[in-house]
């Protein structure tokens, strides 16, 4: 048993459960290095504190999961099964009967396949997976931060096409698929996220949609994009001015990176989550910016693109080295524009290292 399942199955045994249900495709993936989007099927492995796990998947997927290093027992559907009839026999086979309390994750499992269980052990209660497999993904070991480093380069990569594609006159889609073809030639499938292009006004929608928006001199370009490589994410987000800047937009510009290099700077063991978005929004409130500044200082990120820690103002947990995440402070003013700079950090043992990498400092790029 690999270790991360040891761990978890560890924590049923030291927390009295029957069981554990784990569906989520990105759980699934941190616990057997199976990578599957189901859709509408189901997907899951089924953890015990003292026997052989088993997984649940389509038929069809059934190779790949072997492919992927999966070693015990797979329970295979097709669409014309019921997966649940099979569970309940396999679990028979393990002398597993009567259930009494099923570790899930609450927060994404549909009420659907929780009465599924139910149906099958009426007295069932559940308990809550989510808290322990944030606890296992909140550390990255060596080999997960060593793709999410490639995936930054890519990250990296990616801003570098965008700001190089830059011409009066082009429109933010244009610039939107000379990144994502760039990157699909560089063996990348699938983005973190719908990226980001956006120009002028549109920088100031923290969430705007690129469209047909055409570059114009004095606009600020803004960029949020990441890929996913070998089932791991990547973020960043840079904005630059295209052939020239006025005075407002260095000012913002210049305001939002001393909150970026000044949060980096505390990022480091021991610091408590809430005091980087502290640190960030008191800079930009002491500014006059406050009320522009709507969103928290990052997220963490790894299988999921957005996942723990939390990095909301109200989070007393302290920093661990082996996190990761983002620390993207932004100013948005209506009509004018706004800046957003996004790293991918990592805790060290003395400090943060950015995986991202590209130039911070405001760059007026000619077309």
């Amino acid at each position: 048993m690999n270790q991360r399942l040891k761990q978890f199955s560890n924590w049923l045994q030291e927390t009295e459960q029957t069981l554990a249900f784990v569906h989520s495709s990105a759980n699934v993936f941190y616990l057997s290095n199976f990578n599957c989007e189901p859709h509408e099927r189901l997907l899951g492995i089924f953890i015990f504190p003292k026997h052989e796990p088993f997984l649940v998947c389509p038929g069809m997927e059934v190779s790949q999961a072997r492919d992927a290093g999966w070693e015990y027992e797979i329970i295979g559907h097709g669409d014309a099964d019921n997966p649940w009839e099979m569970i309940q026999s396999a679990l028979k086979t393990r002398g597993i009967t009567t259930v009494d309390q099923v570790a899930i994750e609450k927060e994404t499992i549909s009420y659907e396949r929780a009465e599924q269980i139910m149906k099958m052990y009426p007295s069932v209660s559940f308990t809550s997976a989510e808290e322990k497999l944030h606890e296992l993904r909140l550390i990255k070991d060596e080999k997960e931060l060593g793709i999410l480093r490639k995936a930054a380069e890519l990250a990296d990569f990616g801003v570098e096409t965008g700001i190089n594609a830059l011409r009066e006159g082009c429109t933010e889609m244009e610039v939107l698929a000379t990144i994502e073809y760039e990157l699909k030639k560089k063996g990348i499938r699938e983005m973190s996220f719908s990226t980001m292009v956006l120009f002028g006004e549109k920088s100031g929608q923290p969430h705007g949609n690129p469209g047909d928006r055409k570059l114009m001199k004095g606009d600020f370009v803004l960029f949020d994009l990441g890929v996913v490589l070998d089932g791991y994410c990547s973020d960043i987000t840079r904005t630059v001015a295209f052939e020239e800047v006025s005075d407002k937009q260095k000012e913002i510009y210049d305001i939002v990176l001393e909150a970026q290099l000044e949060t980096l700077e505390i990022s480091k063991p021991g610091t408590r989550l809430g005091d980087l978005d502290k640190k960030a929004r008191e800079i930009i409130t002491n500014a006059g910016y406050g009320d522009f500044f709507p969103h928290r200082i990052g997220h963490g990120i790894g299988i999921d693109v957005h996942e723990y820690p939390s990095m909301s103002e109200n989070n007393d947990n302290l920093l661990k080295e082996g996190m990761t995440y983002t620390i993207e402070p932004g100013i948005y003013l209506p009509d004018v524009g706004g800046v957003r700079i996004e790293d991918d950090v990592l805790v060290t043992s003395k400090g943060y290292e950015t995986l991202t990498k590209f130039p911070k400092e405001l760059q007026i790029i000619r077309g």
